[in-house]
């Protein structure tokens, strides 16, 4: 029961401050209609309750098995078992996402179906697939992880230079929303659990991060490299506000719910036959265990289906609504504002943030202090959703002018800052865009550039994960450096 409220209390934190902005926008600059507000604070709630049950589910069940796994994994000490496990359990984690299903609709919705959702998931499921299992290698032969990343966005940025804008756009936003709620703790469960199998335990602390940053970077490659092989490389896109107009209350709901329930069916499916032949072959748990895990799977599905019952028949709606009508009122400046403090109050909503800063606070025994990471993140993506208004506004910028020396930076940081926090800086990219930024943060983007004269859907409206997932990269390095120069002159003092 403990575990339950204090996730409630996590969920009321990020839930809480999105509600208030929009209530605020409600009764001064945006007004919305009564029914479209009742339908929002309505999908609030459906977010509030599934997403307490979704990471309970996700701690007594999803977590345990990634355990698991990972011990499975590392005794085999056989390294083709370790790869092929890796390809297996990432495809099909990847698959159950509920912030790439998100995404993928978006994308469905806006190309008015030319992508479809199912191949969006299926093409970043392979791509996180391959890049997770060389992200586990890497921990078993000790490869050095700002080596491995410099060749795969080198790869990355010259796949690139053949692919279009719009794909470029939804690739680094898929990399973002593939590392969210269910990915992430999975993930840091299996690289734990493979760091342990090396000989020498010194560099296992080091090597439990940097396996989600490594295989989020696969979803980029999958989506450019699907751009290269697609028919459809000039995209183009709208975005259909009427929809919202909609003056039923419940029948959006009612609409979603069998729809959602049956994609989430299909997502966990291999995550539940996976376990099943796990217990039966190895872990042979005990009846009291397996049915705890079973239980959380269960929870795992409720509280995914009434979360995105709650994002999609009322979140998505009102905040395409509220950028739409805030980017009419011709103001650039309140909605730079209002971008920087959704930024600012979204990142302390993401649950996988408060997974992976306790985590750090851990690993570190203290040294790495969770409010400081949080203060970094909170304001690197503060930045980071104003910089993509400025981008939506302004014509002549674009996202790789961000993108590019973002990310020239945070390789060139890698080298100079001790290697933990260069694990620990690229985990944190994928996981600061979860569940909060794939919906409201998203969709308000797409809203303002519907709104803008000249700015694209696809094209400008896509792109705000990526920077969100760009920030944390820079932010969390930065601060190693810091911690590394305090350490240093800490040392010179005790000698």
């Amino acid at each position: 029961m403990n575990v339950l409220l204090q996730k409630l209390k996590e969920v009321l934190f990020a839930v809480i401050p999105v509600t208030v902005i929009v209530l605020v926008l409600n009764f001064t600059l945006t007004p919305l209609d009564p029914h479209l507000l009742v339908r929002f604070l309505l999908g609030a709630f459906l977010i509030v309750i599934g997403l307490t049950i979704f990471l309970f589910g996700v701690e007594i069940g999803v977590t345990p098995i990634g355990n698991l796994m990972g011990n499975t994994i590392a005794k085999s000490n056989n390294v083709w078992i370790v790869g092929l496990a890796g390809l297996f359990l990432g495809f099909f984690i990847s698959i159950a996402e509920p912030d790439l299903h998100i995404l993928a609709g978006q994308v469905q919705a806006v190309t008015a179906g030319v992508l479809s959702q199912a191949s969006i998931v299926v093409v970043v499921s392979v791509g996180i697939a391959v890049l997770l299992s060389l992200g586990l290698f890497r921990i078993v032969y000790n490869l050095p992880l700002n080596k491995m990343l410099t060749l795969i966005y080198l790869l990355i940025l010259t796949l690139g230079i053949f692919s279009s804008s719009e794909f470029i756009a939804i690739s680094f936003d898929a990399s973002g929303a593939t590392t969210g709620a269910l990915t992430v703790p999975f993930m840091l469960a299996l690289a734990y659990g493979v760091s342990s199998l090396k000989k020498n335990g010194t560099a296992s602390e080091e090597d439990s991060f940097g396996l989600v940053g490594v295989a989020s970077a696969g979803a980029i490659l999958a989506v450019i490299v699907m751009s290269l092989f697609s028919q459809n490389n000039e995209l183009s896109g709208s975005l259909e506000l009427h929809i919202t107009q909609s003056p039923s209350i419940f029948a959006p709901f009612l609409h979603e719910l069998p729809v959602v329930a049956g994609d989430i069916i299909l997502a966990l499916l291999p995550l539940l036959l996976t376990f099943l032949l796990f217990q039966t072959l190895s872990f042979r748990l005990s009846r009291r265990a397996f049915k705890k895990i079973m239980k959380g799977l269960l929870y795992t599905f409720i509280g995914l289906v009434l979360f995105l019952t709650g994002v999609n028949a009322g979140f998505m709606d009102v905040g395409s609504l509220v950028g739409y009508r805030l980017a009419l009122l011709e103001q650039p400046w309140i909605v730079f504002l209002v971008g920087f403090i959704l930024g600012l109050v979204v990142i302390l909503a993401e649950p996988a943030v408060y997974v992976l800063t306790t985590q750090i606070e851990n690993v570190t025994s203290g040294y790495v202090k969770r409010r400081i990471v949080l203060f970094a993140l909170s304001l690197g993506v503060g930045c980071a959703v104003t910089f993509s208004m400025v981008r939506i506004i302004i014509p002549g910028v674009q996202l790789w002018h961000f993108l590019l020396p973002g990310y020239l930076i945070s390789l060139a940081l890698s080298y100079v800052v001790p290697s933990l926090f260069v694990g620990i800086a690229f985990d944190a990219g994928g996981v600061a865009s979860g569940p909060m930024t794939a919906t409201f943060v998203l969709a308000f983007a797409q809203g303002v550039a519907e709104a803008t004269e000249g700015a694209n859907v696809l094209i400008d409206g896509f792109g705000i994960i990526a920077m969100v997932a760009l920030t944390p990269l820079i932010a969390l390095q930065v601060l190693g450096f810091i911690y590394k120069i305090k350490s240093q002159k800490a040392g010179v003092h005790h000698e």
